[in-house]
């Protein structure tokens, strides 16, 4: 059986022999010193059979091993004292295009927006039965090239499908996104179908559940098509079927974690699909396949019958082909059903005509000024500021807010515990990975991160997230390179939402992207400043040219 910590050996020294005895105190004390500390003999001598007793506890623990979905009791609460979220949600008003028509090639339609779609659905130009057999024979035909599927639900889709039909018939219709196919990432729980988290260990898992977000799309009258692919155990973009690829380059993986989400929707398989961030897992992607993506406020949608990878850090937030249909797919999935502790409710009074130039938009000065000058995030701003907005140049508190990696301590510490039954009965050795920077070694170096550093990276936290808030006070936006500084590990911590989009195309060809931070609970005014560049913009309207026909 593994050894998981130095110091749980010198339990045994209580009644072994006086070398022993000398040598398992040197032990503790070599131990100590990997966290700066310092025992003397004496102390150490004192020290045993406290740890000891500590050892017979952690016995008594291990006789079970605690499940995924097994709650922390704490809840991670990213808004400062005194903070207050907008309690009363405002009736919106979706533009929903009128007259719109089928494509004269049927190709087209896999590229059409959320509203075109639901124009087409609501005047019955098409049935959702039609459409959602469109995508069922598109995923099914590129899933050799880009394996961002891991089951189709095809059964359920048609169910789904010919229930919006019937609904709209009765003159029932639920919303935008009635009768819209979409992907959900293989981490969230379907009954009836498994859910494989990405990895051998589980790909034959079938958990008796409904993710709270699966239950909201369903009730927004949305029908699901696939559970799409994900790097094993949130990570990456290899999983237990291979690698999804990148529908603009197919021998480039799609970045990870929610790989198949962005790979899909990019590709024009699915219309949107939802993703969920820890550390870059829609944004990355997103960044990768050209599509856009929206990591909503930490807490901002319940994670019941979500894979736990980090209780204080998981996201769940959708990833399209434009802040529009980030706007839709939002309103329909946020709030809590109670059976996350660290989910709330709270308005999300989104105006799709709001005139951005009544927004506080700024730039990360000391992030663009590292930057050639033909950066494309360059003649992204020009763009932005083209839109006739203020947009004022600041710099973003970088080290001087994060002069340590606390990301590291807090999602290896709480990953190391959602997967303790993995490391423990060794099944660590079926993950896809091996490598020193793969879960399974991350998940065994995690062991000897103690309590006490744990808590104490997170009472850090506690101030970083305090002045991080206190700067982003003075703006509603501030747009940032997306992968410059230290700002994605930052935000991730403090919880503030982000939206990543297009933004051209590199000198090798990959898309490129820029990352538009907001406040907390307040996804409203991001997108409303990414759907006015887009307006003025075509790159997110650009598609894989292999995915177009």
């Amino acid at each position: 059986m593994k050894k998981f910590l130095l110091l749980f050996l010198v339990a045994t020294a209580v009644t072994a022999t006086a070398q022993t005895k000398r040598d398992t105190i040197a032990l503790l004390q070599r131990t100590a010193a990997l966290y700066n500390l310092q025992f003397t003999d004496a102390e150490a001598d004192s020290m045993l059979s406290g740890i000891e007793e500590y050892t017979d506890i952690f016995a008594d623990m291990h006789k079970t091993a605690p499940p995924n979905n097994l709650l922390y009791p704490f809840a991670y609460e990213p808004a400062p004292v005194g903070f207050k979220m907008a309690a009363t949600q405002q009736k919106i008003a979706w533009d929903i295009p009128a007259n719109v028509q089928l494509p004269a090639n049927k190709a087209d339609l896999a590229f059409y927006s959320i509203p075109q779609l639901a124009s087409l659905i609501k005047s019955k130009k098409i049935s959702s039965v039609a459409l959602t057999q469109f995508f069922i024979v598109r995923i099914k035909k590129w899933d050799d090239s880009l394996k961002a599927d891991i089951t189709v639900t095809e059964d359920l889709a048609l169910q789904q499908a010919k229930k919006a039909d019937a609904d709209l018939a009765k003159g029932i219709y639920h919303g935008p996104l009635h009768g819209i196919p979409y992907g959900l990432k293989d981490l969230f729980a379907v009954k009836g179908y498994k859910t494989t988290w990405g990895t051998t260990p589980y790909k034959d898992q079938v958990i008796d559940d409904n993710a709270f977000v699966y239950e909201q799309l369903t009730k927004a009258g949305a029908v699901l098509v696939a559970k799409l692919s994900l790097g094993a155990l949130a990570f990456n973009d290899l999983w237990f079927g291979g690698r999804t690829n990148n529908p603009w380059n197919l021998r480039q993986g799609s970045s990870g974690s929610s790989a198949g989400s962005a790979a899909a929707t990019a590709a024009g398989l699915l219309p949107f699909a939802i993703g969920t961030e820890t550390y870059g897992s829609i944004i990355s992607p997103s960044t990768r396949t050209g599509t856009t993506g929206l990591r909503p406020t930490f807490g901002a949608v319940s994670r019941s019958g979500a894979m736990v990878l980090s209780w204080s850090l998981d996201k769940a937030g959708p990833i399209c082909r434009s802040a529009e249909d980030c706007a839709i797919v939002f309103a329909a999935i946020k709030g809590t059903d109670g059976e996350d502790p660290s989910a709330v409710n709270y308005a999300f009074n989104y105006n799709p005509k709001k005139d951005i130039k009544t927004l506080r938009i700024a730039y990360a000065e000391n992030y663009f000024s590292r930057l050639n000058k033909d950066a494309l995030e360059w003649k992204a701003l020009d763009d932005f500021k083209s839109l006739g907005a203020t947009i004022t140049p600041v710099t973003f508190p970088d080290s001087a807010i994060y002069p340590f990696d606390i990301m590291s301590i807090v999602i290896g510490a709480e990953s190391a515990a959602a997967f303790d039954e993995l490391t423990r009965n060794n099944r660590d050795t079926l993950i896809e990975r091996q490598d020193k920077g793969f879960w399974p070694n991350i998940f065994r170096t995690a062991r000897y991160i103690p309590a006490v550093e744990y808590i104490n990276a997170n009472r850090y936290r506690s101030e970083l997230n305090r002045k991080l808030q206190a700067f982003m006070k003075d703006y509603d936006v501030v747009i940032v390179p997306t992968f410059a500084g230290r700002q994605m590990a930052i935000t991730n911590l403090t919880g503030n939402p982000a939206l990543c989009m297009p933004i051209g195309f590199s000198r090798s060809g990959n898309p490129a992207s820029i990352t538009l931070l907001g406040n907390l609970y307040d996804e409203a005014s991001i997108i409303n400043v990414a759907k006015a560049y887009q307006a003025k913009t075509e790159h997110n309207k650009k598609h894989p040219p292999l995915f177009s026909k």
